[in-house]
């Protein structure tokens, strides 16, 4: 048998990674029939890969010092364009004698080319700079559509951008610039992106590059213990599935099928005793993205109950005696999928006003969140300041509190007055905030929660665990019924911005929607809930988190 009949081929592959032997640091990809061509900055190889074996080839083996730093790359018939430091290059296939076609005031980040035009991202600057290819003139620009480094390439009447900092591609209307709808990627620090179309079926796929660097643990025997924490260079190209939904008015990308378990181990650290009790825990959602295959129960039997439209277990106990230990929770079978929801302010013009039993539901204080102190009220009107649009007003209210707070682990929850006069907190304590501040100035929103698997797609059949729980929350749109997803702190990333969006209205694929709008977790004895102050349920038992990846969900 022909050892090439033993691997998949790119017709055949949708979900391969591509780890090109040798690479450090992928950036600009580009596709020359079906052969891939990449070119690692840090090296300055000009790469050519075979995609369905990973086989590759140094192009320009006597000129790499010409190519270190390059961070694009495109191709245009004959011609290779590229991009390193501030000036724009081309030169013939075969050739790769860089000749510069124009220099910029600041680093050109990436290039494409279509016919005449010749388009480059500038991070710098914050827009994508369109020229003329004969003579070298700008004809135009469009505003950057993230704020960090991006590449692009272009289909037709498409202009497609990905942002490292965003985590996202963007789709751009290729005479305008206007975003219509953006992908959140399953893996950080996408660096670049080509489509390949299929030969046989005339299918086009979406490939990105990423770049970063991983920790791990390596031996070093001169070291007490022999072993000591690194880095090293994770690079790779992933294809990227999307599927958009005009009337939903958002997208989805790659997504997995993920097995979560969540259980309780009744230890308690004073014994007690408790009659006739209740102990509900949240089971996953039914969302956009999110679809529950099957659950089942662990150790003890549940019944099911909905609570806010929202499904709970119920586990009974006639008593919990002193002595009594039991594991019990429950095992879910769930499909996730990245969603970024398009929105403009635009589209949240003249909405109505919220029903009365939203207002009476989700603008009130239900939780501690200290609305009616001066500081708080101080801090809700200072975020919106005359605004009035809810888009803008739940946009700066976020990146008010991103200004206001820096993130740190905690070993409690404390509200919001307490929050911003410290000016640091934990990723509940900004849920804390953001809650206070949009339910003063009108905005309906509820947490959401409460664990995100560990987001290492690769690690498939490997039971992970997750090092810390984690809140974020909804808003909701009048007239629109929709809530749309906010992340709490993960885009807090920079001192005094601006701050990556891509958890506006965005979810990666790892975030796991539990129990919305309700407790995640509660206890009753004989009907009441418990005392806190006399017995809690973190001083009753001992949760249990586990993770498996099992697959990659197959394209749309």
């Amino acid at each position: 048998m022909n050892s090439a009949s033993l691997v998949p081929t790119i017709q055949q592959s949708w979900q391969r990674t591509i780890r090109p032997i040798g690479a450090a640091a992928l950036h600009g990809i580009a596709f020359l029939d079906n052969k891939l061509i990449a070119i690692d900055a840090i090296k300055g190889h000009l790469l050519q890969i075979d995609p369905a074996s990973d086989n590759t080839t140094i192009l320009n083996s006597t000129q790499v010092s010409e190519f270190v730093d390059v961070t694009g790359i495109a191709l245009w018939e004959d011609t290779l364009w590229c991009t390193r430091e501030d000036t724009v290059y081309s030169c013939q296939m075969g050739d790769f004698t860089l000749k510069p076609f124009v220099t910029l005031p600041y680093p050109a980040n990436g290039v494409a080319v279509w016919e005449t035009t010749v388009y480059v991202t500038c991070q710098k600057s914050g827009y994508i700079l369109i020229f003329n290819r004969s003579t070298g003139r700008q004809i135009t620009k469009f505003y950057a559509p993230g704020v960090g480094i991006e590449n692009i390439t272009v289909r037709g009447e498409e202009l497609w951008v990905s942002d490292t900092t965003e985590q996202t591609v963007y789709y751009l209307d290729r005479a305008t610039g206007e975003i219509k709808f953006s992908l959140l990627t399953p893996f950080e620090c996408p660096t670049g992106l080509a489509f390949h179309s299929n030969s046989q079926t005339s299918q086009e796929t979406l490939y990105v590059a990423y770049a970063s660097e991983e920790a791990y643990i390596r031996d070093n025997p001169n070291m007490e213990p022999s072993h000591e924490l690194t880095y090293r260079d994770r690079t790779f190209i992933h294809p990227l599935h999307y599927h958009y939904n005009p009337s939903g008015r958002y997208a989805l990308s790659n997504g997995y099928l993920l097995e979560m378990s969540y259980v309780e181990e009744l230890s308690p650290l004073d014994e007690v005793k408790l009659e006739q009790v209740e102990w509900r825990i949240a089971l996953p959602s039914e969302t956009d993205r999110q679809k529950v295959r099957h659950i089942e129960a662990i150790g003890l039997p549940f019944t099911e109950e909905l609570q806010g439209g929202q499904r709970v277990a119920v586990f009974k106990f006639n008593s919990l005696k002193p002595g009594e230990r039991h594991l019990f929770g429950w095992k879910a079978l769930i499909e996730v999928r990245g969603i970024k929801y398009r929105l403009t302010p635009r589209d949240l013009e003249n909405i109505p006003e919220l029903s009365p039993e939203f207002q009476g539901r989700y603008l009130v204080d239900d939780d501690e969140l200290a609305m009616d102190t001066a500081i708080v009220r101080r801090a809700a009107n200072e975020a919106i300041g005359t605004e009035t649009n809810l888009l803008w007003k739940m946009f700066k209210i976020r990146n008010y509190v991103y200004d206001q707070l820096a993130y740190g682990i905690k070993p409690h929850i404390d509200t919001p007055d307490v929050v911003l006069d410290r000016g640091v907190g934990s990723c509940g304590e900004y849920v804390g905030v953001l809650l206070a501040l949009s339910r003063l100035n009108d905005i309906a929103c509820r947490t959401v929660g409460r664990y995100k698997c560990p987001s290492y797609a690769e690690q498939q059949g490997v039971p992970l665990q997750p090092d810390y729980n984690h809140v974020w929350l909804e808003f909701y749109v009048p007239g629109l019924d929709l809530w749309l997803p906010m992340e709490s702190n993960p885009d807090d990333v920079m001192e005094q911005g601006p701050y990556p969006s891509r958890f506006f209205m965005g979810l990666a694929w790892y975030h796991v929607e539990i129990g919305k709008g309700i407790s995640f977790e509660s206890v009753t004895s004989k009907g009441l809930p418990l005392n806190k102050e006399e017995v809690s349920i973190g001083e009753l038992a001992i949760n249990h988190i586990r993770f498996t990846i099992l697959e990659e969900l197959p394209p749309f």
